[in-house]
């Protein structure tokens, strides 16, 4: 069995199948690296790897110095990271388990609720308000015409969807004519289709099936390219327990597609570069950046204090042609790619080491005297 002398952060993720594969192996390598470097011992577990009656974790290990993975019996660490995104799986029940098992563990982040609740959580708040596309919980097919005699489309997406899977936009043609794309669970892109309204409302309730979906406003967000954009904000604790922003990229989708998500096909470009499109003025684009980047700050302060300790959010941000934001929804298990992708080297570099330096500044707060 390994003997670990210095704080131990464990991060808790899932196999993505049975062949035991981790998505982000690369990030749990640089962030054990980057734990080595300030005095953190960093291994990665599911909670298929922990066996109760021993009261141990058969861990995975890296070395830096080698680049190899190894597993190791370990005891449970001093403070966990949960990097466990919704699945469809028996390994998701596990999860479940594990997380009211060992509830007295000490967690940098607990779960957050699905798009409805945080939608409702942050519409009690009036000064949030304007940044909050009209949503409504899809549940007849008035909801969304209701919806769309307010605006020109509508986005439909499931209540727990994540990477941009089984979304739906709607455009009004008019004369009870509609226009629907979007992509399945796959990710795979539907082309458009026309409909008329009897034949939309079959479809919908075919779509949803027994899966609860919200209908949001849609934003208007084409690029003259036709493109849809928006931008990944991402706040984090930092080594001192406090919220900052590490940075924001913004991200274009593919052509078809009606979401921007990196794994969908989209790609990554500087958060200025983007907004330079619609906004020509910088004094204007610095203005939108500070009023977004406060924004995303207050909701993290607002959502940890609602549901629990929190170290990190992502919040995917629309912001139209006149600078106006809009919140489309808050990821916090966000991965780090767009900033690599987008150029910003040391915002992702920052996303690898905030965890850390904030697991450090927990650690050394619960053993003060």
């Amino acid at each position: 069995m390994i003997l670990l002398s210095q704080p131990v952060l464990g991060i808790l993720t899932l196999y993505l199948n049975d062949k035991k594969q981790l998505e982000e192996r690369h990030i749990y390598q640089q962030m054990i690296s980057e734990g080595q470097r300030i005095g953190l011992d960093v291994f990665v577990f599911t909670p298929m790897d922990v066996y109760d009656s021993k009261g141990k974790i058969f861990a995975l290990f890296y070395d830096p110095k080698t680049k190899t993975w190894s597993r190791k019996w370990s005891n449970f660490p001093n403070l966990i990271f949960d990097r466990c995104r919704i699945q469809h799986s028996k390994r998701f029940e596990q999860l479940k388990k594990f997380r009211v098992r060992y509830r007295n563990l000490k967690f940098l982040n607990r779960p957050l609720r699905n798009k409805w609740t945080v939608h409702q959580t942050l519409y009690q708040k009036s000064k949030f308000r304007p940044y909050l596309p009209e949503t409504a919980l899809f549940q007849s097919f008035n909801n969304v015409t209701s919806t769309l005699r307010n605006h020109s489309s509508v986005y439909i997406k499931p209540i727990n969807g994540t990477g941009g899977r089984g979304i739906l936009r709607i455009d009004k043609l008019g004369n009870d004519n509609y226009l629907v794309q979007g992509r399945k669970q796959t990710r795979q892109i539907i082309p458009a289709q026309k409909f008329n309204g009897a034949r939309l409302s079959s479809y919908l309730l075919h779509w949803k099936g027994k899966t609860p979906f919200i209908v949001q406003q849609g934003i208007q967000i084409k690029l003259p390219s036709g493109r849809v954009h928006d931008y990944r904000m991402l706040v984090q604790k930092n080594g001192n327990g406090k919220w900052e922003v590490t940075g924001c990229a913004g991200r274009i989708g593919p052509p078809r597609s009606v979401t921007s998500n990196l794994h969908g096909g989209g790609h990554a470009v500087t958060m200025n570069t983007l907004l330079k499109e619609s906004i020509p003025n910088e004094e204007n684009r610095v203005e939108i950046r500070n009023t977004a980047e406060k924004f995303s700050l207050e909701v993290a302060d607002y959502l940890e204090e609602s549901y629990g300790a929190l170290c990190e959010l992502a919040l995917d941000l629309a912001i139209d042609k006149s600078g106006h934001v809009y919140l489309l929804e808050v990821n916090p298990k966000p991965a780090r790619e767009v900033f690599k992708q987008s150029g910003d080297l040391e915002a992702y570099r920052q996303a690898i080491i905030k965890p850390l330096e904030y697991a450090m500044w927990m650690y050394k707060q619960s053993a003060a005297p």
